[in-house]
């Protein structure tokens, strides 16, 4: 990476600062970073016209020493989930009208405009968000920067493409059953998500209670300052937890010495791909390296898949119910849709008790560990533009996620780390669970474990081949 694209987001207020650098000159290396490798990866669907304008008034304000909130001139790029005023949010669906009105931001695109991000563009995504790789009739295929013939996961995939890429150094991505971690996981970088209405959403997503908003970023320090500005509250998310004024930052360096941690290889049901648990069991050991008490302790609960089905299939059918030209509509969306049609009240009512037991099962088991650390994906990232890998294509993407979305129906905060490549130099993912609200907690273990063993970019070379 060049200099000034590989900075990260402190980095870059320190030196605005001091007036070392420019947000004009950020803006320009990183507008031609993606004029580089865009066009490779496809990790923007949208790129802003006005950056270097919006730089340009961002510089004048660090000149005069009024920078614009905690992210004034700092480059980030948003989810084509997410409404921004102004521009189209299709989410990847060719089933949605790009004349609008685009009249409103998210909660979390609002906060950003009112601290002085930059806005780089809508990255791609799934159609709806709504599997764990990124690719739609609409955008195309997404690839991963670590090797372009991978999927870099979704359905926050483009965000992940883009930071990996040195594509600007912020990205703001959903979860709704890991679509923050699994990209982070396949591409090597660091995504949390957190406690659900931790940082205000709206409207609400269509699969419900089960989708987070949440920071992607190349460090722990980036994801905290981050989550700092996500955290503000907004009146229009009526799920939203009080709001909390602590800065996230304060606290990432106390260490996880005598920290309680489980770690669970394959929470007792998880078919787990070898070199992928060897690389996570190494990475474990790190914490008691720096001081954790960590015991091989699976959580004790059995498959969730059928419960998180029961929410999220039954919102595909909801997603669906108003569109019109179906055809235009991804196959595999349709069948989820199709199976969602099919549950009653009685089955979905049934799911939501499951879920609650889940639920307290978590509250309960966390009042004996402070962590739980698990694999993040059972599997390395693989062929671009598929769901499923290998030969099986009756299997759906939740087979390969086994341990991101138990922890979406229980909204307790989750983030990827890297910690390891594998011998094909792919990304491996090590998952940190905090119990619920915890956030600050996760984001110091993750920090403790990112000061031992930095996170590495990609060679970018091999793009340019």
């Amino acid at each position: 990476m060049s200099d000034l694209c590989s900075l990260g987001a402190g980095e870059l207020l320190e030196k605005y600062r001091t007036k070392a650098l420019s947000p004009v000159e950020v803006a320009r290396a990183v507008m031609r970073r993606i004029e580089e490798f865009n066009p490779r990866l496809n990790a923007f669907c949208l790129l802003n016209k006005d950056l270097l304008e919006e730089a340009k008034a961002s510089e004048s304000r660090w000149l005069k020493g009024e920078p614009k909130g905690m992210l004034d001139g700092v480059p980030v790029s948003i989810k084509d989930l997410l409404l921004t005023r102004g521009w189209p949010t299709l989410r990847g669906s060719k089933t949605v009208d790009p004349k609008g009105p685009w009249n409103d931001d998210a909660p979390a695109v609002a906060r950003l405009r009112e601290n002085g991000a930059l806005f780089l563009g809508k990255t791609t995504t799934p159609e709806f968000g709504w599997k764990g790789v990124t690719d739609s009739a609409l955008t195309g295929i997404t690839r991963n920067p670590w090797n372009p013939a991978k999927t870099p996961g979704g359905s926050s995939g483009g965000a992940a493409a883009a930071l990996a890429a040195g594509m600007g150094p912020l990205a703001l991505g959903t979860d709704g059953g890991g679509s923050i971690r699994i990209p982070c996981g396949f591409t090597g970088l660091f995504g949390l998500k957190p406690s659900f209405g931790r940082v205000p959403a709206w409207p609400l997503s269509p699969f419900g209670t089960v989708a987070h908003v949440g920071p992607m970023t190349r460090s722990v320090a980036d994801a905290a300052l981050l989550l700092d500005v996500l955290a503000l509250p907004d009146a229009r998310d009526w799920h939203a937890l009080p709001y909390d004024e602590r800065d996230y930052r304060t606290r990432l360096d106390f260490g996880v010495r005598g920290l309680r941690i489980a770690y669970s290889p394959d929470l007792g049901y998880a078919k787990v791909d070898p070199e992928v648990a060897a690389i996570v069991r190494a990475g474990v050991k790190l914490f008691e390296d720096l001081g954790a008490r960590v015991e091989e302790k699976n959580p004790g609960f059995e498959n969730p898949d059928a419960i998180f089905r029961a929410h999220w299939f039954p919102g595909a059918a909801l997603l669906l119910k108003g569109v019109k030209r179906k055809e235009l509509v991804d196959p595999g969306l349709l069948e989820v849709a199709a199976l969602g049609e099919k549950y009653s009240m009685l089955d979905i009512l049934e799911a939501q008790q499951k879920r609650g037991a889940l639920g307290t099962h978590m509250n309960l088991f966390h009042r004996d560990y402070d962590l739980l650390v698990t694999p993040t994906l059972a599997v390395p990232a693989f062929e671009a533009g598929i769901e499923f890998p290998g030969a099986d294509r009756n299997q759906r993407w939740t087979d390969w996620t086994p341990f991101t979305y138990p922890f979406n129906l229980t909204q307790q905060p989750a983030a990827s780390i890297p910690c390891g490549l594998t011998k094909a130099g792919l990304p491996v993912g090590l998952h940190i669970v905090g119990p619920r609200y915890a956030d600050a907690l996760v984001l110091r273990a993750a920090r403790a474990f990112e000061s031992a063993r930095p996170i590495a970019t990609p060679d970018l070379s091999r793009l340019r081949r």
